[in-house]
């Protein structure tokens, strides 16, 4: 339980570092370009590499942790060709036929996976003003639970919000070739075409070019294996506990964003953006109240958890009008960081998967 805590604890002392040395908060554009090049640049570069070492190098740690494992034995005794086509998820099949290939295990597939994540985790959070809080909020769920938990998923997030950062400047053949990238570990990740339709951008060639892409995506990556997917989430009728809470996570920034939107010092087309993007978190209230399948509304749903790491490190900046009201609500963000990462390690039903944690060198020294 303590390395959790440990991680949790590193950005929350550099938040309020920066906070403090800085004032981040009351001139947050002007110094979000300066900032993380002289005084947090490095500091986050060795926090991302201390992140993937940590979700890379896990030993029987997660709960899909036994489901990987027989993936890398199979592979073993595949060809190049079957190995990029076991699994469904090509990028991630061939990652792991290299790796069982290369004698390093599910170990190595998690390591490149971990990195790819971490450093789509440190993109987004430098183009935020606020980048240790955006690590902060994403600690407890996304980086443990969901990086440590879903490792394909957790790749394809990485991925996808490098494209989010693209698609917010504007930039939709980046975007497109991101997503791209994500839908080759987790088709799932192609439920974020149509955002494409809310980046602001004029030029409707572009734009066509890219839903045509998304489409061509579809085809490509999703039509063989839509069978499966039915049966295995809506037939069956899978749940998961807590999906509700999760969906509220997402949810509950959504309505802040949408309220105060005015506040977050945004473009109109940032701003219209992830207007679109909050209402499509709620959405999955509705959906998940009509869903046969919980776990199929909440694996989608993770793909919304960008929104959180977005608008709860902004709200010192968008509620506090001086250095005391804006510190105050500092205070109330890093609380419910902790909160969130507390009530999930008592409380959560599958969390005993992920305790203790094992580090998989120590282990295999000590064995």
């Amino acid at each position: 339980m303590l390395p959790y805590w440990l991680l949790l604890a590193v950005p929350i002392v550099a938040a309020i570092l920066a906070f403090g040395r800085e004032r981040q908060f009351l001139q947050a554009k002007t110094q979000q370009k300066t900032s993380t090049r002289i005084g947090e640049y490095w500091p986050i570069v060795m926090f991302a590499v201390a992140l993937a070492l940590m979700v890379g190098l896990r030993h029987e740690v997660g709960g899909d942790w036994l489901n990987y494992l027989p993936s890398v034995d199979a592979s073993l005794e595949m060809n190049f060709e079957e190995g990029l086509r076991s699994g469904g998820d090509p990028a991630y099949g061939l990652l792991t036929w290299l790796s069982a290939h290369l004698g390093l295990g599910i170990y190595g597939v998690n390591l490149v996976c971990a990195a790819v994540f971490s450093t789509g985790l440190i993109v987004f959070a430098r183009n935020s003003p606020q980048p240790w809080l955006v690590l902060c909020v994403a600690v407890p769920y996304l980086v443990i639970v969901v990086a440590m938990g879903y490792t394909r998923q957790g790749v394809a997030i990485g991925l996808a919000m490098i494209g989010l950062v693209a698609l917010q400047k504007g930039r939709l053949w980046t975007f497109a070739m991101w997503l791209f990238g994500a839908a080759l570990f987790h088709k799932s990740a192609l439920i974020l075409v149509p955002l494409a339709l809310f980046s602001g951008r004029k030029s409707w060639i572009a734009l066509l070019g890219v839903l045509a892409a998304g489409v061509l995506m579809v085809v490509f990556l999703l039509l063989d294996y839509v069978d499966n997917l039915v049966a295995g989430y809506i037939t069956d009728q899978y749940a998961s506990s807590g999906a509700h809470v999760r969906v509220a996570m997402n949810a509950v920034p959504a309505i802040v964003f949408i309220v105060l939107r005015k506040r977050f010092g945004l473009t109109d087309a940032q701003q219209a953006f992830w207007t679109w993007m909050s209402l499509g978190a709620l959405a999955f209230i509705p959906l998940l109240a009509i869903s046969p399948s919980s776990t199929a509304v909440d694996r989608l749903a993770l793909y919304w958890i960008p929104l959180q790491l977005f608008v709860l490190p902004q709200l010192p900046q968008a509620m506090g009008q001086g250095v005391g009201t804006q510190r105050q609500w500092l205070a109330v963000v890093l609380t419910y960081t902790v909160a969130v990462q507390f009530v999930w390690i008592l409380f959560a039903d599958n969390s005993w998967a992920w305790l203790p944690y094992r580090f998989y060198p120590l282990v295999w020294l000590w064995s």
